[in-house]
């Protein structure tokens, strides 16, 4: 009996210690983008194909794509499969936005 009370009474106890919660806050110094892509418009006269740095993409003149804003990474030329020549640089402030083939190559 007086271990059942010893049991209940660490239980009682226990239970008004305070918990300590961290809660993740981000500081004013870390870069947060809030557009995780931007669109590309192929605004030529002729079907493209290019490397987004993750994958192929064909489009067609007129026709759009959205490419994931990965700051650094270069957007390619492609042809049956393979890279080619850098278009361009993918940059911070690309993302979110919309963005015409013309004007980066």
């Amino acid at each position: 009996m007086k271990f059942i009370l010893a049991i209940f009474s660490i239980l009682v106890l226990s239970s008004f210690s305070p918990i300590n919660h961290k809660t993740a806050t981000t500081s004013p110094s870390e870069g947060v983008i809030s557009f995780a892509s931007f669109s590309l418009i192929n605004d030529t006269k002729e079907k493209i194909s290019i490397y987004t740095g993750s994958g192929f993409v064909s489009l067609n003149k007129g026709s759009k794509t959205s490419i994931t804003c990965n700051t650094g990474k270069e957007v390619r030329w492609a042809s049956k499969g393979k890279k080619g020549d850098v278009i361009f640089k993918i940059t911070s402030d690309m993302c979110g936005k919309t963005l015409k083939i013309s004007t980066l190559m």
